[in-house]
């Protein structure tokens, strides 16, 4: 099992970057960039990549909204060319506040677009003279648009890789199944393994049935907060009001893909609250309707013994990458959850 951390630049990214440093000699595997509506997360990794040497460097995620598929190619092969192979193109359709509130672009066909910007990447990786007729995406424009100038090019340079990895993050059951197919990885958020076979067992079962064996296995990303020791179990309460944002905020009724995953747990009621109240701007009240016990399926926190539960639990389920927070007061504290951690899950 890989062990990854998502960046968290909170007190600056440079000084971020300097610690991440420590971390690759922690024994950390991947570094997740995450790009939200803040600084662009291609500039920060390009900046990690030339600080870094053996650690891999994953967008988590880039929306696939905000650039062409081209350009989503393009970029994915820079950043494979500076980091000399160590790249993984994440990317995951966000949602509609996000995508049609700052960048002003249309939250439409999630699915068919990422089927096609996938194969996309691919050609251009494969230095394809560059033609695709989809729904979505026509390359170069048909006759009628635009100039008609237009020519099938393929990429100048010669990418390091012809095959980079490509993470989708999906929680939606066609989306999953979608990522099962195509996809080399899978990133679901708000991860519980103990529900996670009946949650998205049909899904993954599906896509894997059409799944070109030379994409090899499909590498699933766990996420979970971390702390370890006898007095940590406090530490589950940091994670209550990014779930209250995410389950009553991120969306409207109807529109929330968080919400529908709570819903599916099985917490249908606690949903419903938490979304009402949330809504009504009472985030607080909203929080404190977090289950408990999701807050504890999803986190690894609790004493070495209960970390070693969870692993166990995570490993069952078919995890293969664990994207940890450590969650400590300083950062020689940090590092030591990273090398524990790492020492666990060989273990496991």
């Amino acid at each position: 099992m890989r062990i990854g951390m998502a960046l968290n630049y909170a007190g600056g990214f440079k000084e971020t970057v300097e610690e991440l440093a420590d971390f690759e000699k922690a024994g950390l595997d991947i570094v997740f960039v995450a790009e939200a509506y803040s600084f662009d997360a291609v500039s920060q990794m390009g900046f990690i990549a030339a600080r870094t040497e053996r650690l891999e460097i994953a967008s988590g995620i880039l929306p696939i909204y905000s650039r062409t598929p081209t350009l989503l190619a393009m970029t994915a092969a820079g950043l494979d060319f500076v980091s000399e192979g160590r790249f993984t193109l994440g990317i995951g359709a966000s949602g509609p506040q996000v995508i049609e509130g700052f960048h002003g672009v249309p939250y439409n066909a999630p699915l068919g677009r990422t089927r096609e910007i996938i194969d996309i990447c691919r050609k251009v990786w494969r230095r394809e003279r560059l033609q695709h007729e989809g729904k979505h995406y026509s390359l170069p424009l048909p006759e009628g648009q635009g100039t008609g100038l237009g020519k099938p090019l393929k990429i100048i340079n010669h990418p390091v890789r012809p095959d980079i990895p490509i993470l989708v993050a999906a929680i939606g059951p066609k989306n999953v199944e979608l990522t099962a197919e195509i996809a080399n990885g899978w990133e679901p958020i708000f991860y519980v393994p103990e529900k996670a076979g009946e949650v998205w067992g049909a899904s993954l079962e599906a896509g894997r049935s059409r799944r070109d064996p030379a994409l090899g296995e499909l590498d699933i990303v766990g996420q979970a907060p971390l702390a370890i020791g006898d007095d940590v179990k406090g530490f589950l309460e940091f994670g209550r009001p990014m779930a209250a944002l995410y389950i009553g905020g991120m969306g409207a009724k109807g529109k929330n893909f968080y919400n529908d995953l709570c819903r599916r747990y099985g917490w249908e009621k606690e949903a419903e609250e938490i979304q009402d109240l949330y809504l009504d701007g009472k985030k607080d009240e909203a929080a404190a309707k977090v289950p408990q016990e999701l807050l504890e399926k999803m986190s690894l926190i609790g004493p070495e013994s209960h970390i070693r539960e969870r692993l166990a639990a995570l490993k069952e389920s078919g995890v293969t990458t664990l994207n940890v927070t450590p969650i400590a007061g300083d950062h020689k504290s940090r590092l030591a959850l990273i090398e524990k951690i790492k020492e666990l899950a060989a273990e496991v």
